[in-house]
């Protein structure tokens, strides 16, 4: 069996996203020791055999790749009849009323292939809604408005009457999208999510908050009575992703509120010319004399649970929050609550390093690093996922580098960059936000992308990966050249971020409010920053065409780079020697000096000056932020001012100091408390301060250079593509260092 849906599908109900119940019957005389089954559906699926929750998917694809899952059922059967149930979530084609970051086309369907005959019924959910999270941006569109349906309590179980149900109907291969058909969907090539079960930490506030902790702790059944409202705020203990269960009993036409929050934090800003960056004000996050906000799904009971067989609230897709706010209002009848917890979820990463320091705050700042790296890898990288769940070319490069360094596991930076391939525009720019139905085009970003192809061939030397993604550089840069002006700069190609055009963004800096994280230089024509960019793509693109055998190339990018240094140099050097942020514009940052330091367009000595003066007046120098300081922290590494990165911690220790879990995404707004590129610390320790790195491509050499400056002793393990590296350093009384290092055999080590 291949692609089926419903025979009576009409154009309204492709109007709104909609959940359709696929329910199947299968028979055993026997359980077989393997019985794996192909699926997918457009839009997205959840298994379930026999009530049990199975597998979701498909792994997210994008315009040009469809995937397709395989799972064994097998030990989730018993001989004699089983119940193979599916939900099908189902957004229309229009990109803005469904999710931004799941494809789909123009034709639904479920796709199920297995040895066995199984029969199928289906029936489309009524009183099913999905609604916008904002009426600004609504890149989610998660959130539910459901109503219990007494037509359903058993629908996943054997014995259930399906009679009302219609059998579905085969789609002709030619009407199935061609991405789509049998022959071209692509095989999962990423892990499946892990599913853990959790329960919540504990009560912080509300209404008899002694009974909701018997319930969490004991799983003692809580009463609500009739005509009755109560409100609990339960805390996760930690900013989580997972898929919110809640059972309940009797309670007809209650009203359930379930409002998911990162943390306690102020009232909005006003901000009467743009409503969307009315963003709650933060400080202690478990401060609980302040406000939740959040997001909120709603579900009206329909009152048919019992304690043997619950009626069950559960959200399609998981769930962001550290606290839940649970609102029930009650109507003629008393509502029981039998349990409320979730599955934590998200990729299985596995954390293979395991550092010591002098410093115990370092330890504090890997806890909150390491979860906010778990928590923005799912089917994808995500820049966050409480708002957005998109994944971001610079975001997802230093998020690669944190798996790289922290793991040694390049399944999901694989599938990012293959992604991002398919992200090419007609102009050479790359989509700089994929999958992604919104147009995102960010320039800067795209030399993320040829950063990340460069990282890759450094730690895992696959020529193969390089190649098949090279296209997209030889186009990038071929954009930025054509974009050169009479002076030899980049010229303006991009502005603030108004929607629909190019978006100059550099980073999240408090000068830079007011024009969207763009050097407000960009109001007086281009900005330096675009042509250090384009000087360190063609370094990175210059390397990896050496390492593919394109000698011609990259002596091309080479001298290109040449060019453009000389033309910074001339026309973007204002006072003191300092790199303006346009040419001929009396306006600094810090950034700008950062990346002519990594670009070569000034020298290390020189730089060091630059750096300097901009670290003692941040003011008078717009600082880089979160996003920025693993760029920020390469330059102090290359001009010798490496001690000067443990103020910079700073930032992170008063992320601790408000007891934020993950890492904050910039000090501006703090839109989100968990944003993957603030990681930094998960690359620091095992690559800068263990100074274990690629000393040539796929680590045919290993690297042992640490920086010794801010701590007194370090000493791990950290893996590599090769095997394990342990170093041990400290320094003596007399300031000499002492280093210990041993990898694995047969590849040879140098210590510097």
């Amino acid at each position: 069996m291949g692609w089926i849906w419903m025979q009576h599908w009409s154009r309204e109900e492709e109007q709104e996203p909609r959940l359709v119940y696929f329910r199947g019957t299968l028979s055993l005389n026997r359980v077989p020791a393997s019985l794996p089954v192909r699926i997918t559906a457009d839009s997205r699926y959840k298994l379930f055999v026999d009530g049990t929750f199975v597998e979701m998917g498909p792994s997210r694809g994008n315009h040009a790749v469809w995937y397709v899952d395989t799972v064994d059922i097998a030990p989730y059967l018993h001989a004699g009849e089983n119940i193979l149930a599916v939900q099908v979530l189902r957004y229309p084609a229009e990109h803005w009323r469904g999710n931004h970051g799941i494809v789909r086309t123009e034709t639904p369907g479920l796709f199920v292939s297995l040895d066995y005959p199984v029969q199928w019924k289906c029936h489309a959910v009524e009183h099913y809604h999905i609604v916008p999270e904002s009426p600004y941006f609504s890149p989610l569109m998660i959130l539910e408005r459901v109503t219990g349906d007494t037509s359903l309590t058993v629908w996943m179980l054997s014995g259930f009457e399906d009679d009302g149900w219609e059998a579905p109907v085969g789609i002709p291969n030619e009407k199935v999208p061609a991405i789509r058909r049998a022959m071209n969907l692509v095989p999962r090539t990423i892990p499946f999510l892990y599913r853990k079960p959790r329960a919540f930490a504990g009560v912080v506030k509300g209404d008899r908050p002694w009974e909701w902790r018997d319930l969490l702790l004991w799983g003692k059944a809580k009463v609500i009575s009739a005509g009755s409202v109560e409100t609990v705020d339960l805390d996760a203990g930690e900013l989580t992703t997972g898929y919110l269960s809640l059972r309940i009993a009797g309670g007809a036409d209650a009203k359930i509120t379930l409002l998911q929050a990162e943390c306690y934090a102020g009232d909005p800003v006003p901000n009467p010319e743009n409503p969307y960056k009315e963003l709650p004000k933060k400080g202690d996050r478990t401060d609980s004399t302040l406000e939740l906000h959040g997001f909120t799904d709603v579900y009206t009971s329909a009152g048919y649970g019992t304690a043997e067989q619950p009626e069950e609230y559960a959200p399609f897709w998981f769930r962001t929050f550290r606290y839940l706010r649970v609102t029930i209002e009650t109507g003629e009848q008393p509502l029981t609550v039998l349990g409320l917890d979730y599955q934590e979820t998200g990729y299985p990463l596995e954390v293979h390093a395991k550092i010591q320091t002098s410093d115990p705050t370092l330890a504090s700042i890997w806890d909150i690093s390491e979860r906010s790296l778990r928590r923005c890898m799912h089917e994808t990288y995500e820049d966050c996922p409480f708002y957005e769940q998109l994944q971001y070319a610079m975001d997802g490069r230093s998020e690669i580098l944190y798996t790289y360094a922290c793991s040694g596991d390049d399944r999901l930076a694989v599938q990012c960059m293959e992604s991002f391939s398919h992200a090419l525009r007609p102009d050479g720019m790359i989509n700089c936000s994929y999958p992604n139905y919104e147009t995102n085009v960010i320039p800067g970003f795209c030399i993320y992308y040829i950063g990340m192809l460069y990282d890759h061939m450094m730690y895992f030397g696959d020529r193969e990966q390089a190649m098949s993604c090279w296209r997209a550089v030889e186009r990038i840069l071929a954009f930025f050249h054509s974009h050169r002006d009479e002076r030899g700069l980049v010229g303006k190609i991009g502005d603030v971020n108004t929607g629909g055009q190019i978006w100059s963004f550099i980073d999240w800096t408090v000068a830079w409010k007011d024009t969207d994280g763009v050097p407000p230089a960009t109001k007086q024509g281009p900005i330096t920053m675009e042509s250090l960019l384009y000087i360190l793509g063609l370094g990175y693109a210059a390397d990896l065409a050496d390492f593919l055998g394109l000698t011609e190339r990259a002596q091309v990018f080479r001298q290109e780079a040449e060019e453009v240094r000389a033309a910074v140099n001339q026309h973007c050097i204002g006072r003191d020697g300092l790199y303006q942020d346009g040419p001929g514009v009396e306006a600094y940052s810090q950034h700008s000096q950062v990346f002519a330091v990594l670009t070569d367009t000034v020298s290390p000595e020189k730089g060091r000056a630059l750096l300097l003066e901009t670290l003692k007046d941040p003011d008078q120098y717009a600082p880089c932020s979160v996003a920025m300081c693993w760029y920020l922290f390469r330059a102090l590494e290359k001009t010798g001012l490496y001690a000067e990165t443990d103020p910079i911690w700073n930032i992170w220790r008063d992320m601790v100091r408000d007891h934020l879990t993950t890492c904050g995404e910039d000090p501006v707004t703090y839109r989100s408390d968990c944003h993957g590129w603030g990681a930094l610390v998960l690359y620091e320790l095992p690559a800068v301060l263990l100074g274990v790195r690629p000393g040539k491509p796929g680590f045919e050499e290993i690297l042992v250079s640490p920086r010794t400056e801010t701590l007194d002793w370090a000493e791990g393990t950290v893996p590599t593509p090769k095997g394990e590296v342990f170093v041990s350093w400290k320094k003596g009384k007399d300031g000499q260092v002492s280093v210990q290092a041993k990898g694995p055999e047969g590849v040879p080590l140098r210590i510097v």
